[in-house]
């Protein structure tokens, strides 16, 4: 796993920003995830992945979801067909499934369209990929 100085290295950041998602925002992301999805499988699979997690988990967690958005931000004008875009998106997938909920194609395509439709969604994304590189890319679009 990569370290916080490691991650914002990558991302282009002097200061790895845990506060790309601000409190009050967040709050409101998650009032809007239960209305939206929390009678799926994937929410209910989520929240029983993260009861009882540490805030220090959380942030590790975060951390390694920052890291793969950061080296996909660094790929924002790579083709996005190419191997290594690819991977980067099958990595994120993973992660996804591995700590948070069961990420499937159609899911992950969903998380596309909310980056490119939402503009809350992609600016803190944006913002914790980094300045410099920011963003990921949204199959389709």
């Amino acid at each position: 796993m990569m370290t916080v100085h490691e991650v914002s290295e990558l991302a282009g950041v002097s200061k790895l920003d845990f506060n790309a998602f601000g409190t009050q925002e967040m709050e409101e992301y998650a009032r809007q995830a239960r209305e939206s999805w929390g009678q799926t499988e994937a929410y209910q699979e989520y929240e029983q992945k993260f009861a009882g997690k540490s805030l220090v988990q959380e942030q590790q967690l975060g951390i390694g979801i920052m890291s793969i958005i950061a080296e996909l931000g660094r790929m924002k004008k790579s083709d996005p067909a190419d191997e290594a875009a690819q991977a980067q998106v099958e990595k994120l997938q993973k992660h996804i499934s591995n700590h948070y909920y069961a990420c499937s194609d159609e899911i992950l395509s969903s998380l596309g369209r909310m980056y490119v439709g939402d503009g809350r969604f992609k600016k803190n994304i944006d913002n914790a990929g980094g300045r410099r590189h920011g963003g990921i890319y949204a199959p389709g679009h």
